[in-house]
């Protein structure tokens, strides 16, 4: 691939198109998944739309937030391919941290996977899927958050990878919409489970009170 013509002291080309693209992908993502799972939990509108079957429609939602993320993985490498360089960053020690973020990531995200299980994972608690009690084993006893730091350490090592400054500042901005989202789905999904606990505990003294 012949090198950029990109004048030395520029580290972020920001006259690239797919820069943009990226950064409208990395937010789409969250926002799309957040307001899509809220429209359920209140309306049942994808439930409804797998004819009730809530489990169905969980994993109808979990196929397009996966899709979507290899929508926008290709999107950020083809931005990265269309940035310039800097030496640096193109050190042999650079590469080694690089794939040892990867690794990190991979291991943060499919260690969650396996813990959560697919409904788990992609907001079955809006779908009424709930989990029976609180996981705090590997890795959410290292991170509350391993699917978004997870991505995020992929993500920056990805960027190293490549040697490409625009890739940490991507990053930067993955990590700040990842931050908006948790701000937004930790109190609503706590709320949802702390619902199932008034609801347990109410059938509770029912039942004490009816002996």
């Amino acid at each position: 691939m012949a090198p950029l013509e990109v004048p030395a002291t520029k580290l972020v080309d920001l006259d690239q198109k797919s820069l943009l693209i990226s950064a409208c992908a990395i937010a789409f993502n969250p926002l799309f998944w957040n307001i899509v799972a809220r429209k359920e939990y209140h309306n049942k509108i994808l439930t409804k739309l797998f004819g009730g079957r809530s489990q169905a429609a969980c994993y109808g939602l979990a196929i397009t937030i996966f899709s979507l993320g290899l929508v926008r993985d290709f999107l950020y490498e083809r931005a990265l391919r269309q940035q310039p360089s800097y030496p640096l960053l193109e050190l042999e020690e650079v590469k080694y941290l690089a794939y040892s973020l990867i690794a990190v990531g991979n291991i943060l995200v499919v260690s969650s996977t396996w813990r959560l299980g697919i409904t788990g994972t992609f907001l079955g608690d809006y779908f009424g899927i709930l989990m029976d009690s609180i996981v705090t084993g590997f890795p959410f006893n290292v991170t509350d958050a391993p699917m978004y730091n997870g991505s995020t350490c992929s993500f920056l090592g990805t960027a190293l990878l490549y040697g490409k400054p625009a890739g940490i500042l991507l990053t930067a901005w993955v990590f700040v919409v990842y931050q908006i989202a948790l701000k937004y789905e930790n109190p609503f999904t706590a709320e949802i489970y702390a619902k199932r606990d008034r609801e347990r505990a109410a059938a509770k003294t029912g039942t004490k009170k009816s002996r």
